[in-house]
């Protein structure tokens, strides 16, 4: 995943921050939490943002968090640099404590890792780098209504870790989003992205766009037009779900479908 730029922290100052901080774990320099940030904000938190890979330290209890955000970067959660593993092996911290933990792409990926999943790309080099078809499993469904078109920038996927619960399945990599435990979540697409954060993605990660089943770089931008409302709708409502346990709000339709 290319560089994403930095987080516009303008509106931090204008939230109540009466919530403890989000943990907010990137990966470049330059990255950002981008709308998750924003959202976060908007709801109230602040946000606690560390990068590893830079020499950050990781705290070894979330006692004084809200929870935590992993997310993704140019790296493989199969890579043996130090960081990596020492990443993987923190997420006993939030597993341990039942804190909200979301995993974004890499992030998802370190999650799967520290369950004992393998990350790993499909034998034909397939990737999903740009906008792909999402279903909701039963289980999704019943959780809340999800965007139909998501948006991808990763060349390897994630086994099922043992006791989590699928919610939406993809065509070129299936298992795209899960729950364990009821406080760990995990997304191999992103929802987090920011006009000008595709805008940079797109510009930076050109040279990918020649591999197996990428898109073109005006697909992408062409697609946020048509498909970027309701992904920004869903990780909305998604983010009350992660950390605060608010029910979705279930269209009455579907509500009877359930109840059925």
């Amino acid at each position: 995943m290319p560089t994403d730029g930095p987080f516009d922290r303008s509106a931090e100052g204008k939230a109540a921050r009466a919530k403890p901080p989000v943990l907010v774990v990137l990966h470049q320099e330059r990255s950002s939490p981008g709308r998750i940030g924003q959202l976060l904000v908007e709801k109230g938190y602040g946000l606690d943002i560390r990068r590893p890979v830079l020499g950050d330290k990781l705290p070894k209890t979330l006692a004084g968090h809200s929870g935590a955000v992993v997310f993704g970067g140019p790296m493989s959660a199969n890579d043996p640099d130090d960081f990596v593993k020492a990443e993987i092996n923190w997420l006993d911290v939030p597993l341990k404590e039942k804190r909200p933990f979301l995993g974004v792409c890499l992030g998802a990926q370190m999650l799967v890792r520290h369950l004992g999943g393998k990350v790993q790309s499909n034998a034909d080099g397939s990737t999903e780098i740009g906008w792909y078809p999402l279903r909701a499993t039963e289980k999704g469904r019943r959780l809340m209504h999800w965007p139909k078109m998501v948006y991808h920038f990763h060349r390897e996927g994630f086994d099922l870790p043992r006791g989590a619960e699928l919610l939406a399945e993809g065509d070129t990599y299936r298992n795209q989003a899960f729950r364990y435990n009821d406080h760990a979540w995990a997304l191999q697409f992103h929802a987090e992205l920011t006009r000008a954060m595709m805008h940079r993605w797109v510009v930076h990660g050109e040279q990918r766009f020649i591999l197996p089943n990428a898109q073109q770089g005006r697909e992408h931008l062409e697609g946020r037009m048509l498909f970027d409302a309701p992904l920004k709708a869903w990780l909305n409502e998604f983010l009350d779900i992660v950390f605060e346990g608010k029910p979705a709000r279930t269209a009455p339709a579907e509500q009877a479908a359930f109840s059925a």
